[in-house]
This record gives structure tokens, C-alpha cells and sequence, in this order.
């Protein structure tokens, strides 16, 4: 018969495995964590997705501006043209968001670049005024810094706030719906959103809205 000091040390050596054992509940396929990098585009476009037609558009279409008056605005003074109709990110000294709107003629296109762009002349000089940005590679994060239900402490860290952006841009490319061939001299209609740092940047405009006219 084994003494006690050794059966205690024998039960001791049997249930020390189960101590260092640590029960951890497993996550459904599919599921990320919201700290997890790795799901940010998924959450990101699911986020644009629920808020595009809800929110995004309404903003867009309830803040436009006119592309002419906005450029006279803008020329006049940009933080007074910023605080009537814009939204800064990023505090002072950081770009004015805008949400514009117009009408104009195509005077160049380049749609072989995948930084795709048209040239329209909204004011009717022939001298192209605005850029729209067709993608699919575009510049900015105009879009999520004009909408001002994106909060940025809402979300994880700067890279996932990032993403947001991208996702936006890559949701208003999408929509955007062209004929094939050549649009110069063709009409078109656009809404969308731009970023402007001084009074002679050019209008570089993300479209959330594009229609050819007949």
C-alpha cells in the first residue's frame, strides 16, 4: 500500500495539466473579432453597405452645392466658403470637404489610366473646371470626411478608419455607369464630394452620381 505523502504527490502530478488548461470558446466559422486587421474590409464594406442609400446618398444630395458657386466661393475665401458649406478633417489647417453638384461638357476623358478621370467644363468657357474621378484607383478620402456620422473614435485605430475610405470609394466606382466610347463633348450630370486644401487646387471630385445626358 502506497504511503499518503506519495499518493498525494500522484494525485497532485494528475490533476496539474488540468490547471494549466485553459478553456477557450471557438469562434463560428467565418467570425472576426473587431480588433482582428484581418476582417477590416469585409466590416468596412458591410458598414458602407447598410449606410450608402440610408445616408450617404441624403447627405450628398441634401449638401450639394453648385460647381460654379462653389468655385466662386471658394475664390473668394476658402475657410468662410468651408465653414458655410463644408467639413474639416483633421482640425485646423487640415483639407475642406465639400459635397458639389452640376452640370457640364466633357472636354477630356482618359479612361485607359486606372486612375480614370473626366474633364468637364461646368460654367460653359470650354475650359474644363471640374475632374471626376472614374477609378478605379482614386485619390482622397473626401467622401468619409464630409460624412460626419464616420466618427473616427468609433473605430479600432487609424488603419481600419483607412479602409473605410477605400471601402466608400470603392462603393461609389462601382455604382458608376458609363456608355462605351468616347465622351468628349457629351453632357453630363454629377453629385459627389471633393477635399481642398487651398483656393487654387483644382476640383477633384469623387462622383456619387454620374448620368451621361442625351
Amino acid at each position: 500500500m502506497k504511503s499518503l505523502p506519495v499518493l498525494a504527490a500522484a494525485l497532485l502530478l494528475a490533476t496539474a495539466p488540468l490547471a494549466a488548461c485553459k478553456i477557450v470558446k471557438t469562434k463560428p466559422a467565418g467570425e472576426v473579432s473587431a480588433n482582428d486587421p484581418a476582417g477590416d474590409e469585409a466590416r468596412m464594406a458591410a458598414l458602407v453597405d447598410k449606410t450608402w442609400d440610408s445616408q450617404v446618398l441624403p447627405l450628398i444630395a441634401d449638401k450639394a452645392v453648385d460647381a460654379v458657386e462653389l468655385r466662386k466661393e471658394i475664390a473668394a475665401g476658402l475657410d468662410a466658403a468651408g465653414k458655410a458649406h463644408g467639413l474639416r478633417a483633421g482640425g485646423a489647417g487640415g483639407a475642406w470637404n465639400f459635397a458639389i453638384k452640376g452640370t457640364g461638357t466633357v472636354v477630356s476623358s482618359d479612361r485607359a489610366s486606372r486612375a480614370a478621370k473626366l474633364e468637364v467644363d461646368s460654367d460653359g468657357d470650354g475650359k474644363g473646371d471640374v475632374t471626376l474621378q472614374i477609378g478605379p484607383v482614386i485619390r482622397g478620402t473626401a467622401l468619409r470626411d464630409f460624412a460626419p456620422f464616420y466618427d473616427f473614435t468609433a473605430f479600432r485605430d487609424q488603419i481600419e478608419f483607412a479602409k473605410l475610405a477605400r471601402a466608400l470609394n470603392d462603393k461609389a466606382v462601382g455604382a458608376i455607369k458609363l456608355p462605351d466610347g468616347d465622351l468628349v463633348g457629351r453632357k453630363v450630370d454629377f453629385s459627389g464630394a471633393l477635399a481642398i486644401r487651398s483656393q487654387s487646387e483644382a476640383l477633384l471630385v469623387l462622383p456619387t452620381s454620374l448620368t451621361v445626358l442625351p
